[in-house]
């Protein structure tokens, strides 16, 4: 299920976030920025009750890939970084952020934050999954 794989939501009163366990890349910005909610040894390994949703949300939206997001239950969500950036790291992958759309196999998504392929070895193309020389 490219783009889509392992996501699972975690709702609040004020806040929902999703992960998409296939794009996560480990950069662990949310384990760092709010370790008492993102605790990969508990199961839930989400706990979003335990910070306010202003905070929750400022802290995904440090995670570079994209595989973590939020959605405010009033329907605000994400605003894209203007201008859109696109920098490629060391090994050749690009990380993205503004208002993107990303050609996927399933057809276009609507993103805002994304880690992208540089070798073309990824199983998730287009997004980088560690698998080829871009992703070490």
């Amino acid at each position: 299920m490219s783009g889509e794989s392992g996501r699972k939501a975690y709702r609040t009163e004020s806040i929902t976030v999703t992960f998409e366990a296939g794009r996560c890349l480990h950069a662990a910005a949310c384990v760092h920025g709010l370790p008492e909610v993102f605790d990969p040894a508990k199961r839930p390994w989400i706990q979003p009750d335990k910070a306010t949703a202003e905070r929750l949300a400022e802290v995904v939206r440090r995670c570079p890939s994209g595989a973590l997001r939020y959605e405010l239950v009033d329907g605000g969500t994400e605003t894209p970084d203007r201008p859109t950036t696109v920098t490629r790291g060391a090994t050749g992958q690009l990380t993205v952020r503004g208002e993107l759309s990303v050609d996927t196999p399933r057809g276009p998504r609507a993103e805002t934050r994304a880690v992208l392929c540089g070798c073309g070895q990824s199983r998730l193309q287009p997004y980088c999954d560690h698998a080829g020389p871009c992703g070490q």
